[in-house]
């Protein structure tokens, strides 16, 4: 983007921010809409069933019907609540949800009712760090609504919110520095013509799939969903919610999935740019047809939740951060280094791309040969461990085995004891006994 279209942020009249603002807040209440319908098609149909296809043609205003129905529904507040926290922290977290997404752009300067302007509702140089500012406060309301419910099981929900952002969101900053060392700007509108070459999901992979990985985690959706993990929290933060509170947090959820679909748009793949090869054809980024190119790009962002969610288990809490803490951080930044001494040579040294493809060979080269080396040497360790466990066993067979007419022998410690039912001994003894009494009847038959 010129300096002139960059200049035009700031200068729209009242009446066209207003309905900025009012077509944002219509399209995510739409994408939440549609996107909660095709949820429950895409899972249904991975699981061999139908789904809603009553309320609306195809099922399409089961969701807008659902909202009424929680809207409608009775509204229990326990009475060990924070009455004020308890109403306001639904709300902090929709906000949150809403606001973020002032900063997208979903397409080129178009012309409204005669005023030149772009499909963004603001932009300034730092955006991308404002999302991130938003993001964080949005865990707020997680945290204050399981601590105001007055409830051991919400206040375990919020915790775990907290940990989950603070762990995953370094993650995602960390992917951040490469595409801001590549666009030479934090601007969203900036970066996305920066990508007018190529896209930087291409020439930062590894960012793009740190990225990726990161924003499920942000969002809290399966399989990093451990906030709301039924099994153990019985609902997580919002277990004591109920009718609009709980609407507001379901919404605020699907929000946050449209969000950081159409950041991970913005950053990696293009924004609004049509893909190659409609992207020779000139007109392919002009007007408003450069939209549609942006809806189909988060639309395939969302699949990907969707199908992680049909497809893949609820991890463990310890597995969960330890993939964050251990694996996707030290990822991060190793890639950072990485990408900051390739931008070096590119810019003040002298080398040709041949070089700079031989010197990136060689780095990725010894990080894979480190990693091999670390996996074979934790494999070894895992197989000394069962073997160890296999010795231990054996040895306790034969301390049980030759002390099993006598007195019974507890296991030592790190020994397994393999217990047999009462039943079972007196059945092996009783049929012992009529085995030795008819060999004592064979040998002497007149006895």
């Amino acid at each position: 983007m010129t300096d002139g279209q960059f200049g035009l942020f700031g200068t729209d009249p009242w009446w066209l921010v207003i309905g900025k603002a009012v077509a944002i807040f219509g399209l995510l209440v739409l994408l939440t809409l549609f996107t909660i319908w095709w949820e429950r098609r895409v899972v249904s149909r991975m699981q061999n069933r139908i789904g809603p296809n009553r309320v609306g043609p195809q099922g399409l205003l089961q969701s807008l019907m659902d909202g009424f129905k929680l809207a409608l529904k009775e509204e229990v507040i326990p009475k060990a609540a924070h009455l004020g926290v308890y109403w306001i922290a639904p709300v902090i977290s929709a906000t949150a949800a809403f606001i973020a997404f002032a900063v997208i752009p979903f397409g080129p300067t178009v012309s409204v009712l005669g005023v030149e302007t772009p499909l963004q509702l603001t932009d300034f140089p730092v955006s991308v760090l404002y999302v991130l500012a938003i993001a964080s406060i949005g865990v707020y309301g997680l945290v204050l609504a399981g601590w105001s419910s007055g409830s051991t099981y919400p206040l375990l929900g919020g915790l775990r919110s907290t940990a989950q952002v603070i762990s995953y969101e370094i993650a995602m900053g960390l992917s951040f520095v490469a595409v801001f060392i590549y666009a030479g700007s934090m601007s969203t509108s900036e970066i996305v013509v920066a990508q007018q070459p190529i896209w930087f999901a291409v020439i930062l992979l590894p960012s793009f799939l740190i990225y990726v990985t990161s924003m499920v985690g942000e969002t809290n959706r399966a399989p990093f969903d451990l906030p709301e993990a039924e099994g153990e929290l019985v609902g997580g933060f919002h277990t004591e919610y109920s009718s609009l509170k709980f609407a507001l947090f379901f919404l605020a959820e699907y929000i946050n999935m449209v969000t950081v679909s159409a950041l991970a748009t913005t950053l990696f793949l293009g924004g609004y740019l049509a893909p190659w090869p409609l992207s020779l054809w000139e007109g392919a980024n002009s007007g408003w047809l450069p939209v549609v190119w942006w809806l189909i790009k988060v639309q395939l962002f969302i699949f990907v939740f969707i199908w992680l969610r049909g497809t893949l288990p609820r991890l463990r809490y310890d597995q969960f951060m330890k993939f964050g803490w251990k694996v996707l951080i030290p990822a991060a930044l190793v890639w950072v280094v990485i990408v900051s001494i390739a931008r070096l040579f590119r810019n003040d040294v002298a080398l040709s791309n041949t070089e700079l493809l031989f010197i990136g060979a060689v780095i990725i080269a010894t990080l894979l040969g480190g990693s091999w080396l670390l996996s074979a040497r934790a494999n070894r360790k895992e197989q000394r461990r069962l073997d160890a466990e296999a010795e231990n066993a054996r040895r306790v067979n034969e301390v049980l085995t030759g002390a099993a007419t006598g007195h019974p022998v507890p296991p030592l410690p790190g020994q397994r004891f393999e217990y047999t039912p009462r039943r079972a001994t007196v059945t092996t003894a009783e049929v012992s006994s009529s085995q030795a009494i008819d060999a004592d009847a064979q040998e002497d038959p007149h006895g």
